[in-house]
């Protein structure tokens, strides 16, 4: 068995995600993991499945055949992961919305070789104001040879400067 990626964008509605799993099995796949979500009446995930080699294009033409119901499907092979060269910490975020936070938190992760494995984010009113408050949770994986207090001066001193409360931790969730 080999392993497919697939990345599926679709207007939200009752179906979809049964329509894609009923193609994947249909031809021997196993779904394995997935990530799902909902935004502005839209829907988009990512699904990682095995399939029997001799399979693979045959559940990829069923799969480009969903179109037909307004899904969207791109597909890469999935590749033989690394052995484990980084450590999971999470990332917390809070801070006035304003443009460029994502970039500039994302810079500096790059800059320190951080992979940002899971990114969560939501723009929400304060509690006690009207003001919007920007939110983002995140998974990183960090090299093993970046230690977590580095890290935390780094984003410290941004932090500072696009003056967002910024929390990380090492006990993955």
């Amino acid at each position: 068995m080999d392993h497919l990626v697939i990345t599926v964008f679709a207007p939200d509605k009752p179906g979809q995600v049964e329509r894609i799993a009923d193609c994947i099995a249909a031809h021997g796949g196993n779904w394995l993991e997935s990530r799902m979500a909902h935004l502005a009446g839209q829907f988009a995930g990512i699904v990682r499945f095995s399939a029997p080699a001799e399979a693979h294009e045959e559940v990829i033409e069923a799969l480009q055949g969903l179109s037909a119901h307004g899904i969207r499907v791109l597909i890469a092979e999935s590749a033989v992961e690394e052995s484990c060269t980084w450590k999971p910490i999470t990332m917390a975020l809070v801070g006035n919305d304003r443009p460029g936070i994502v970039r500039d938190i994302t810079r500096l992760l790059s800059e320190q070789g951080v992979n940002v494995e899971r990114l969560v984010t939501h723009v929400g009113p304060a509690p006690m104001s009207s003001e919007l408050l920007f939110h983002a949770e995140a998974l990183l994986g960090v090299p093993l040879t970046l230690s977590l207090e580095t890290l935390q001066e780094h984003l410290e001193t941004l932090a500072d400067e696009l003056m967002v409360e910024l929390k990380l931790s090492d006990e993955a969730q």
